[in-house]
């Protein structure tokens, strides 16, 4: 409901130029890899995001909605998982990669021989930096101007269990890792196709991923007691 009144606002207050964020999460369960912007309406998104997911989708109907009748300058971007400095830690609502720095940080200082993550590792992600999302954001405010959403992403697709052992050596933890596989996978694969970023606005993810998950870590060690 905020995102409909935001842009009806944006439209009532002659705002020069929308730009609108979407999700990942409402892309089909089974989307072919990588994800092409195409396939975002070709089934229901996996179970546990679908609410979420669906709510997302409404802002790029109404975006293309409000474009075709008001003319209202709008455009709509879909980031893929992002990471980085700043992020939410907290073990109860926090993302992938900040609850894994988190875990093995803990146990390695507490001595613990194991640490438990969610389902089989097998599941895929790709990761999108923060800094870099931001690069492309304002690259893209400033010189895509159609209507159809716009993926944004690193092109590198990492299963869950490598994803792990990463995090794993960069906090230098040497006990065991368990999967518990009664916790779900969820969606099975995510890697989208951001050609359409670089053909329409020249964006390409600059950070590489052991460097982006060394400034997250560095940044939560260095705040988190402050």
């Amino acid at each position: 409901m905020m995102g409909v009144q935001l842009i009806d606002e944006a439209r009532l207050r002659k705002i020069k130029k929308t730009t609108i964020l979407g999700t990942v999460c409402s892309y089909p369960k089974f989307t072919p890899v990588p994800f092409s912007e195409k396939s975002i309406w070709d089934g229901h998104p996996q179970e546990t995001n679908a609410p979420y997911g669906l709510a997302k989708k409404m802002p790029l109907v109404q975006s293309q909605a409000y474009r075709a009748q008001y003319g209202f300058n709008s455009i709509f971007l879909i980031p893929t998982n992002l990471y980085g400095p700043e992020d939410n830690f907290d073990l109860e609502t926090s993302h992938v990669i900040p609850a894994m720095i988190r875990k093995f940080l803990h146990a390695k200082e507490t001595g613990e021989a194991s640490v438990v993550l969610w389902g089989d590792g097998f599941p895929t992600r790709e990761f999108l930096y923060v800094g870099d999302c931001a690069d492309a954001i304002v690259k893209a405010t400033k010189l895509y101007e159609k209507g159809d959403p716009v993926n944004l992403g690193s092109g590198q697709e990492l299963s869950m269990k490598s994803l792990a052992e990463l995090i794993q050596g960069l906090v230098g933890y040497e006990g065991n890792i368990v999967w518990d596989s009664e916790k779900p996978n969820e969606q099975p694969r995510r890697l989208v196709d951001s050609s359409r970023a670089h053909k329409y606005f020249g964006f390409k993810a600059e950070t590489d991923f052991k460097t982006g998950l060394k400034n997250t870590i560095d940044w939560y060690l260095k705040t988190r007691n402050e």
